[in-house]
């Protein structure tokens, strides 16, 4: 058995002539919450989509518990609850759709079911078309987490929700998902959100992938260090980004933040501070307009 709960080589995916998603190597441990990141359109809903069979993908690879979701998707769906599209059927009440899904799996939870409905504030009794579009998204992920999944897949699962459900759901996620061994894959790009709940972070940019790391490995690793000298390195494998101005240049790290250090004093350079770096400001570095970065894979 595999200790990953996803994994994908080299996976791709193609409208026509445009590249939606374009060598994706993921590999998401089982148990933990994976942050996929990106702005809108970098290729997080295809790439999803991809995981629960809705979409062919046109190269490379996708394992999620082992199984294809070409071949394998209503394995993988009886194991995985998906919150992708948002769209139910209109006529039925929550209720009602509670009690159409209980059917179809074998680990479905009336008790979780009523527990969600009341931690989301969800209007049980109306119609799914007659639901705000935040409550539509709540009533969708009740349905998602009731399920009794091993791996639960959500597709910017705040949207349209207020700060006091989105905390709701980001402790549902954590109390019922991390705390109980399975695994969530949150995509989102509402950094602050995931930087609050993930252990594991993708970032994603025009289909490519930037980064894949532990959390805890990032902010460790990356430094914003300012210095004043002349002739400062402007070449090597820890460099991401460098910026100059008015006699000072600014250096975006990766990696080995104390040693550039002491190579700059060695060098001659007044090093002015060296700051760690939270998730936000990583990926905006990463996805900027100058940003042409190989992917960086910290085990």
């Amino acid at each position: 058995m595999t200790d990953l709960a996803i994994q994908t080589q080299g996976l791709a995916k193609s409208y026509g002539p445009l590249g939606a998603v374009d060598g994706l190597n993921l590999h998401v441990p089982r148990g933990s919450i994976y942050g996929f990141l990106g702005r809108n359109g970098a290729g997080k809903t295809t790439t999803i989509r991809m995981f629960a069979g809705l979409a062919r993908r046109t190269g490379g690879s996708i394992q999620v518990f082992g199984l294809d979701p070409q071949y394998d998707h209503i394995a993988i769906l009886e194991r995985t609850g998906f919150v992708i599209d948002k769209m139910l059927i209109p006529s039925m009440t929550g209720n009602d759709l509670v009690r159409f899904n209980r059917a179809f799996f074998p680990k479905w939870s009336d008790v979780l079911a009523k527990k969600y409905a009341e931690a989301l504030e969800i209007p049980m009794k109306q119609k799914f078309s007659k639901l705000s579009s935040g409550n539509k998204t709540k009533l969708c992920l009740l349905l998602a987490l009731a399920q009794g999944a091993d791996l639960l897949v959500l597709d910017e699962p705040t949207a349209g929700l207020d700060p006091v459900v989105t905390d709701q759901l980001l402790r549902l996620i954590v109390d019922d998902f991390a705390n109980d061994g399975r695994t969530a894959f949150l995509s989102s790009h509402h950094l602050s959100e995931v930087e609050r709940v993930a252990d594991w972070v993708g970032i994603i940019d025009h289909g490519k992938l930037l980064l894949e790391a532990q959390l805890d490995d990032i902010r460790i690793g990356y430094r914003r260090i300012r210095a004043i000298g002349r002739e400062l390195p402007t070449q090597s494998p820890e460099i991401l980004k460098l910026h100059r101005s008015e006699g000072m240049t600014e250096y975006v790290l990766r990696a080995n933040a104390d040693a550039f250090t002491a190579r700059l004093r060695n060098e001659g350079a007044t090093v002015l501070d060296v700051s760690p770096m939270n998730l936000s400001e990583i990926f905006l570095e990463l996805v900027g307009k100058e940003s042409h970065v190989p992917v960086e894979v910290l085990a």
